[in-house]
């Protein structure tokens, strides 16, 4: 649980970078913290140390963590005045929150829930990679914010329409 509290103080850390406006940092750091996350779980279960505590744990942080990173971009963009792209990053957050919402909502229900492309692996990377593409150009962020916001919500409703069909 200790690796679990750390890595979202090192999101939080990330979106305070990312609203500063150090966006490659920010990125080479929501891959850190990504790895960061996915070894907390790993680790407590090579050291026989899960809990269901642990796991509920985990899923809070980990939204936690998700919002910490896009109010960063969100930050970024409103000192900008780019109010387009608050919007998307809204966007991509609710999405992302509601990927991991109908999921969790699906399990409580005893239903399967892990469809779709766009799982918190996946938003991670391809955040990840929009961040380091703005050393190229900041356009490459807006892009990936475009994909996150779509994928993300799709996603979310693939995961209703999924848990639908179970349940007929």
């Amino acid at each position: 649980n200790m690796l679990t509290i750390l890595g979202l103080f090192l999101n939080v850390l990330t979106g305070w970078v990312l609203a500063t406006g150090h966006l490659l940092v920010g990125g080479i750091l929501v891959l850190f913290s990504g790895w960061f996350d996915m070894l907390d779980g790993a680790l407590a279960r090579l050291t026989h140390k899960t809990s269901r505590f642990g796991a509920l744990l985990d899923s809070t942080v980990d939204r936690l963590a998700e919002a910490a990173v896009f109010l960063g971009l969100i930050l970024f963009y409103a000192d900008r005045g780019d109010t387009f792209e608050i919007a998307l990053a809204y966007a991509a957050i609710i999405g992302s929150l509601m990927v991991s919402y109908a999921r969790a909502r699906a399990e409580g229900l005893g239903l399967k829930g892990e469809v779709g492309i766009f799982a918190r692996p996946e938003r991670i990377v391809l955040l990840a990679l929009g961040l380091v593409l703005t050393e190229v150009s900041l356009t490459a962020l807006t892009v990936v914010l475009w994909i996150l916001a779509i994928g993300a919500n799709l996603t979310a409703f693939q995961r209703l329409f999924y848990v639908w069909k179970q349940s007929r």
